[in-house]
């Protein structure tokens, strides 16, 4: 059996409390001066105008002194102003969807098995195994070079598969959002497996004919949790480069990257990951806040490489036979709960209301103090969020964080439906995700939104996000055909 993903409850960092408490104490002025504001406010109401007069003529102030106090409080605010960070919008997002005609059913995937593997049945019987337990459906789908028997995973192939996905999703952004491919200022476009020179961004440039003063960054080797690592790279760069949008490309081409041999190891990634894409289109302008989605709020990234074992975790490697696939430790689910641990542990000061912060330092200084046997107590995410996107990875990463966060089966939902109708999608995951949430209209003005992804490395990375504007529906994306059928029984076993 392969370990589980630690238990938070019976393992909390006293860091926890003290990035808490740290948090509380930086805003302890904030809350102390309410009241010295009440108090002046009163004193000041129950002034008479002649007693103000009197106290003003003596003061003796010159012009010298009311010019300089003036110049002072200009710039006071001035500077408050400039230093303020600049707020990043998401103003909406575009979902690859693969025809039909790319589907790949239970019978078809085994099919293919089997004539790949004809001479290891033991192999086959593997990925049946995982295919029955794996929580997708019959509507996945993988690229055409896959499908060819034998498959024929090449680079023409594989940049056809790049240019369909990519250029879907960027047809359908510009469509959504009126912008224009020379409007855009900053491209990011993240892809683990496929890096080609030309690079990826450049063939966006290419084909839209973008300007060439544009900011583009390609980013490779990260996971599938590049995508919010793309996020944090536009965040950034739109507090520098003031009056500007960015897009973020999130994607994962599979044709170079199946795996052609027998490792049981390295055969799990093929029966999990399927095509899917997002483009999403953030800005710091103030003009396109009335119509913006969301607001992104904070960015927290874990990463656990300093560590041997969770920098070895997932890696591409080649089998003795010479077949290169992505090969994924026994131990992965551990080291993501020490992972997600250490971000939580980042994100909960962040994020918590005040009362949970302070339940939990009482439990702990509680187990710290009179006894170690006392049940600590779990800060409840529930009361900082209203939805959950985690990373549809696979069946039991959603199982063990919908255990370790205390999650109801309808805050998982949208993980769970995703893995289902378009499997693992990679970075591109949480945009699925979401898009089913709001398909579903229960996106509300306010609401806030916790991205969660797992990647190589090893990494755990986090966003959240508000909602600036009720989303209406029906909502255009890959849901508006089959949303009506969803939420779905998925049984524990789908026998083949």
């Amino acid at each position: 059996m392969a370990p589980q993903m630690p238990d938070f409850s019976q393992s909390v960092k006293l860091k926890y409390v003290k990035l808490g408490y740290q948090y509380l104490v930086n805003h302890f002025l904030i809350f102390l001066l309410i009241p010295i504001m009440l108090a002046l406010s009163i004193q000041a109401l129950n002034t008479s105008p002649e007693e103000i007069l009197q106290l003003w003529n003596s003061m003796h102030l010159t012009l010298v002194h009311i010019i300089c106090s003036l110049f002072l409080v200009i710039y006071s605010l001035t500077f408050f102003f400039m230093s303020r960070p600049r707020t990043v919008y998401l103003v909406d997002y575009a979902l690859f969807k693969p025809p039909r005609s790319l589907r790949v059913s239970f019978a078809g995937f085994m099919e293919h098995a089997k004539l790949a593997l004809f001479t290891e049945p033991k192999s086959v019987h593997f990925q049946m195994k995982i295919l029955e337990r794996s929580g997708l459906g019959e509507e996945t789908c993988l690229p055409p070079a896959i499908h060819y028997i034998p498959p024929s995973p090449n680079m023409a192939h594989a940049r056809e598969e790049a240019e369909f996905v990519i250029f879907s999703c960027m047809d359908s952004l510009f469509q959504k959002t009126g912008l224009k491919p020379k409007d855009v200022d900053i491209l990011i476009l993240n892809c683990s497996l496929f890096s080609p020179t030309p690079s990826l961004t450049a063939m966006v440039i290419n084909k839209y004919k973008m300007r060439s003063n544009i900011k583009s960054f390609n980013l490779s080797g990260m996971g599938c949790s590049a995508g919010l690592i793309s996020i944090d790279l536009a965040k950034d760069l739109l507090q520098y480069h003031p009056n500007s949008n960015a897009v973020v490309i999130s994607t994962e081409i599979l044709t170079p990257n199946i795996y052609l041999g027998k490792e049981r190891a390295m055969l799990l990634p093929n029966c999990l990951f399927r095509m899917g894409g997002a483009a999403i289109l953030l800005s710091n302008r103030r003009a396109d806040r009335r119509r913006a989605k969301y607001r992104l709020a904070h960015v927290v990234r874990t990463h656990k490489g300093a560590d041997d074992k969770s920098y070895r975790c997932i890696s591409q490697e080649e089998d003795p036979e010479g077949h290169v696939g992505i090969k994924l430790n026994i131990d992965l689910m551990a080291i993501a709960g020490e992972a997600l641990k250490s971000n939580i542990t980042t994100i909960g000061p962040l994020v918590l209301p005040a009362s949970e912060q302070i339940l939990f330092a009482l439990s702990l200084i509680g187990r710290k103090i009179f006894n170690s046997k006392l049940k600590p107590y779990i800060p409840d995410f529930k009361q900082a969020f209203e939805h959950f996107c985690i990373h549809a990875g696979g069946r039991a990463v959603i199982d063990e964080l919908q255990k370790s966060l205390q999650l109801t089966e309808e805050q998982v939902e949208a993980s769970r439906m995703t893995l289902h109708r378009f499997g693992n999608t990679s970075s591109s995951s949480l945009w699925y995700e979401l898009s089913y949430i709001e398909s579903k209209g229960r996106m509300k003005k306010g609401d806030r939104v916790w991205q969660i992804a797992f990647g190589s490395g090893f990494k755990c990375n986090s966003a959240v996000w508000k909602c600036n504007r009720t989303i209406k529906t029906p909502v255009e994306g890959p849901w508006a055909d089959c949303i009506d059928k969803y939420p779905v029984y998925i049984p524990e076993v789908v026998k083949l």
